[in-house]
């Protein structure tokens, strides 16, 4: 053979079989756009996808056979109460064992900014972000600038109307925010002290997020009797501040209310029709948790946690305390409020995995005496699990095209530890591909990956994240299909899915044969708006 021949034979090889990092061969591939499934080729070089298509053969450091499984971007958890479990541990695996590579903060409360502006113990949204990433996480971060942390900063804890000088401080931190890597604000309007906020203050501060292409997202004023009303102040809030908005885990609470989801549905379609950008995401459950502020009135908690606990010892308070609790329990009754989570650990021996209604016998009170009097006991707001909305609801909402999934929860490795908490935290994402469409049908395959990660991804504009596209960021989920399954439940909720084999986070594997390995590449996801 002479040298020409060689150099010729040396090129042919190397275009038949291009270098890449990792590839992924034999796998079914559906890249979150929708589109229809294919048995194909994914190549990934340092952080990226490189090539997506037909089978083709490359020379790779690492080959995977994904013979039979699925191949899909991963999964994006647009409501994440991570922030701190990750600070703890930063694996995730509650998370990425169910196909997560991004975690969303931001509900009303971020990780900054936090502290007294000018103070020394100030952390900025930005540094709050940094800290986490500096610490070590598998999956990539991103997060809303709280609405009630603006709040809080300049009001404090009072209930009253902001100032137009606190709303110039308002405005000039949401700017700092955003600047920052925002994604926009995110409201929590059922809590103190975010529901002093009123309609004007919510648009002020929205309007700067959307000189910085930020979105608006929020748990609204009120999802029960007067849940109308709550959309309708995240419609006007969307409209008057130019900025597209989200509902925070859509639903028709309470039984009473059930029957205005249908209304709610036509209402949001209604607005997307006339031009707004409105969407929604949901928890893959029929059950709520949150404190058992979830029938506190937010009157009694004027002034932080100190001044509420003194406040509801008062017996001046407690006739109105009382009677505005009884009229929260007619619609959500005792015996669908399961309690959690304690502080005081011989409360905790007790009381968790009681209802209110098995305390208060236990106790010999009325339900709204045990909840006043717990609260006091354990001086917190104790986490409960709340049976509040209908099976039938839950399954249309996961239908809906502009509905994207959350787990509204913490992101936990560590099960060995003694601790309590809803389910939705081990299979929230899970379920959608396993329960409801594989088992139910709900869905396509093609139309569940792409509201796991595509739409989601578009809807937030993130840079080249989402779905399986050349030049796009290399989170990856690969699962088998038969296999993937929730196991955690309301009585047993620390169970880890399964099914899902391998995880990739911006090329590296995090995930392989569903154990962890050792590597944090998750990286802060900024908003668009960070360089405006």
């Amino acid at each position: 053979m002479n040298k020409l021949h060689f150099l010729l034979l040396i090129f042919f090889v190397s275009c038949s079989s291009p270098n890449c990092d990792i590839v992924i061969q034999n796998g079914t591939v559906i890249d979150g756009t929708g589109s229809p499934r294919f048995i194909g080729t994914v190549a990934i070089t340092n952080d990226k996808v490189v090539y997506v298509g037909t089978k083709k053969k490359f020379s790779a450091e690492k080959t995977i056979d994904a013979r039979n499984k699925i191949v899909s971007p991963g999964f994006i958890n647009m409501l994440s109460w991570g922030y701190d479990t990750l600070l703890e541990d930063g694996r995730s695996l509650s998370d990425l064992k169910q196909g997560v590579t991004l975690e969303i903060f931001g509900e009303g409360n971020s990780p900054g900014p936090v502290g007294k502006i000018g103070g020394k113990d100030f952390v900025g949204f930005g540094d709050a972000m940094e800290k986490l990433i500096k610490n070590g996480v598998s999956p990539n971060i991103a997060s809303f600038l709280g609405a009630t942390n603006v709040r809080k900063l300049t009001v404090g804890y009072e209930n009253r109307d902001a100032t137009d000088f606190e709303l110039k401080n308002m405005e000039q931190i949401v700017e700092t925010g955003m600047k920052e890597g925002a994604l926009g604000i995110g409201s929590s309007l059922i809590y103190a002290p975010a529901d002093y906020a009123n309609t004007n203050e919510l648009i002020t501060i929205c309007k700067v997020a959307s000189k910085f292409k930020g979105k608006y997202i929020s748990h609204m004023r009120n999802e029960g009797r007067n849940v109308l009303e709550a959309l309708d102040e995240l419609i006007t809030i969307s409209k008057e501040a130019e900025i597209p908005a989200e509902i925070y885990h859509l639903k028709a609470s309470r039984k009473p209310n059930w029957f205005l989801l249908d209304s709610i549905i036509n209402r949001v379609e209604k607005a997307r029709e006339n031009g707004l950008k409105i969407t929604a995401d949901v928890y893959t459950y029929p059950a709520s948790s949150t404190g058992l502020t979830g029938v506190i009135p937010t009157w009694v908690q004027e002034g932080g946690h100190r001044a509420w606990i003194e406040r509801m010892k008062s017996k001046k308070v407690r006739k109105r305390l009382l009677k505005d609790i009884r009229k929260e329990l007619s619609e959500q009754p005792p015996d669908g409020i399961l309690m959690v989570g304690f502080k005081n650990d011989s409360l905790d021996k007790i009381y968790r995995g009681k209802t209110i209604a098995e305390a208060s016998s236990m106790r010999n009170q009325s339900p709204e005496e045990t909840i006043v009097d717990l609260v006091i006991e354990d001086d917190s707001r104790i986490q409960c699990v709340y049976y509040s909305m209908s099976e039938e609801n839950l399954r249309k909402k996961i239908s809906l095209p502009w509905v994207s999934f959350c787990s509204d929860a913490g992101s936990y490795s560590d099960i060995e530890k003694d601790f309590r908490t809803h389910p939705r935290a081990f299979g929230s994402f899970i379920r959608v591909i396993g329960k409801f469409s594989r088992d139910e049908g709900i869905l396509t395959l093609e139309e569940a990956i792409r509201k796991l990660s595509g739409f989601p991804a578009k809807t937030l504009e993130l840079d080249r994240r989402g779905t399986i596209e050349n030049e796009n960021f290399a989170d990856i989920v690969i699962f088998d299909p038969k296999k993937v399954r929730d196991l955690a439940t309301f009585n047993e909720p620390l169970q880890f899915a399964e099914g899902v084999e391998t995880v990739l986070v911006n090329g590296q594997v995090v995930l392989e044969s569903g154990e962890h390995t050792g590597i944090f590449p998750g990286r802060f996801i900024k908003g668009i708006g960070k360089d405006l």
